[in-house]
């Protein structure tokens, strides 16, 4: 994935002071402050989505102290936000109970004071307007497939990717060869498992003496409710139901402005059964009675899923390499009792491009921002996340009900006296490592979708609103082409077909031997390939810029 300066050949090489891969919350922040501190730099941004905000989703309810650190005057400034949570519960469900839990019991790390509700997608274009207001490039349509490397293997910029390439590999008529993009310094801002964010952590060892980072798929829908139904402000948590105890996550429902429901269900991806479906445990979370009426005589607008990091302060990798930096997701600062992290995510953009600024002006290029961790965890992040650094651990060790409440007596005893009994509680294994055999499980058996409430995946799918040319290259690249079959499906049942949420892989039958197909034009970009797959043989990279979905109002 490495191309250096020299063999980069006849690409043509356009020069900026700093480069961001990712129009994110985190890259935007970067960039924006990057041109308040230094306003005579020129800062390149480029996404690979075909619009600002095509590729984001979130819950989401957002805790707006990043912003207001960012841009003070946001409100005044029409910032598409809000409206502000008005009333914020957490539940247990069983399969047909819903129990609300007492305000007492919910320690105060799982509690946001002036938290707004957004379309994450919204408030990402208009970052971008702000970032463009200052004079920041700002480039969609282009993905970033190849780090360029200078002398020493440090980073100096990217590699766009080609356009107009068939799916053999063959320039068609409208091959544009990609680009070289250089810098002084190259911030990464992909999201969770980006490509070019998963090569540089392994590259220059970068997780090194930390824990493995952790994932969590999130699933959402976008629905307009009955307006007697619909509660402004009003923000829902969810435990229990539909997972089981050994299969940690929950779901939540966020009442946007304009009758908008915002309804999804997190489920880490630690979980344990081959024969688990996320995107069918959604669907079983959608029917449950506190659910389903809230639903009746509504209508589903949008669709979409995306891996979240959920490892928490133990997983965060070293932030610098010669070069560049890490910032927001691609590093994983998400708040996961509390399922924020978009506060952070500015909050690091912004830390870093502080520490650009400053090192560019004292006339320095390519080089390490030492200290890197430290500048961008005393942000207030490290403070956030230090306090619930142990319920994830507890929740995957002894299960939901449990875990839980060690993960409330753990925040209690932080919250209360600033310690924590039981110091630091390790990860251990990646969440690839966590699947048992098919022979150890019974199979889980979901019920057919009721085209009302529940839905299929190829009808879930269209509702992203995706785009991508079939013929182009296979994004999803497997390093034994043979051993979905060989050694997944014995062992297996070959998970894939379940754990992807949007029908990309398939076994089927042909001539009485199964084979297993790629549908790679249903690709949503959530990189659960990557993360799940037990013998991490598939590896997700950037297709054509452009492709993929274009999230409505997520």
């Amino acid at each position: 994935m490495d191309v250096t300066v020299a063999d980069a050949g006849n690409r043509e090489i356009i020069e900026t002071d700093v480069l961001i891969v990712g129009a994110g919350p985190a890259g935007l922040s970067a960039a924006i402050r990057l041109k308040q501190v230094a306003p005579l730099l020129s800062v390149t941004v480029v996404e690979k989505s075909a619009e600002l905000g095509g590729h984001i989703i979130s819950g989401a309810v957002m805790n707006p102290v990043g912003l207001d650190a960012l841009l003070p005057g946001w409100r005044a400034m029409g910032a598409p936000v809000g409206p502000a949570v008005t009333r914020d519960t957490f539940h247990l469900l069983t399969a047909t109970a819903d129990l609300p839990l007492p305000q007492l019991m919910i320690p105060p790390q799982m509690k946001t004071e002036g938290a707004v509700i957004v379309s994450l997608g919204e408030l990402v274009r208009w970052l971008g307007e702000q970032a463009q207001g200052l004079g920041v490039d700002i480039f969609p349509m282009t993905a970033a497939v190849d780090v360029l490397t200078g002398e020493g293997g440090r980073v100096e910029g990217i590699i766009t990717g080609d356009l107009g390439v068939d799916h053999a590999g063959n320039p068609r008529s409208t091959y544009a060869a990609g680009i070289g993009l250089r810098a002084k310094y190259t911030l990464i801002g992909e999201g969770a498992r980006g490509s070019l964010a998963r090569h540089l952590i392994g590259h220059f060892g970068l997780a090194e003496g930390h824990d493995p980072q952790l994932y969590g798929l999130g699933i959402k829908e976008v629905w307009e409710i009955a307006p007697d139904r619909h509660e402004a402000g009003r923000v829902d948590h969810y435990l229990g139901f539909p997972l089981d105890n050994g299969t940690s996550g929950g779901g939540f429902a966020y009442h946007a402005a304009g009758n908008k429901l915002y309804l999804g269900l997190a489920v880490h991806l630690s979980y344990s059964d081959p024969t688990l479906s996320p995107f069918d445990e959604f669907q079983r979370f959608k029917a449950h009675p506190a659910i389903s009426r809230l639903l009746e005589g509504g209508r589903r607008l949008s669709y979409g899923a995306r891996a979240m990091t959920s490892g928490g302060l133990q997983s965060i990798p070293d932030l610098a390499f010669p070069g560049g930096a890490l910032i927001g997701c691609a590093a994983g600062f998400m708040n996961v009792p509390a399922l924020k992290a978009i506060h952070n995510a500015i909050r690091s953009g912004m830390a870093t491009a502080e520490r650009v600024a400053a090192a560019i002006g004292e006339g320095r290029a390519h080089d390490m921002l030492e200290g890197l961790n430290d500048s961008v965890l005393a942000t207030g992040i490290g403070d956030e996340l230090a306090p619930v650094r142990n319920v994830k651990p507890f929740w995957s060790r002894f299960g939901t009900y449990f875990g839980v409440l060690l993960g409330g007596f753990d925040m209690w005893c932080e919250a209360l006296f600033r310690f924590s009994p039981f110091g630091t509680l390790r990860h251990g294994k990646a969440d690839y490592q966590k699947l048992r055999p098919i022979a150890d499980v019974t199979p889980r058996v979901y019920a057919r979708p009721d085209g009302v409430t529940t839905y299929d995946r190829a009808a879930s799918v269209y509702l992203a609103n995706l785009r991508h040319d079939e013929d182009q290259p296979v994004h999803l690249k497997l390093a034994d082409p043979e051993l979905p079959l060989r050694q997944n499906l014995p062992r297996y049942g070959e998970p894939a077909p379940l754990y992807c949420p949007a029908g990309v892989y398939e076994v089927a039958e042909e001539g009485g031997a199964p084979v297993f197909r790629i549908h790679a034009a249903n690709c949503v970009h959530c990189k659960t390939c990557d993360i799940k797959d037990p013998a991490q043989n598939i590896t997700w990279v950037p297709p054509e810029g452009g492709s993929g979905p274009n999230y409505s109002g997520m």
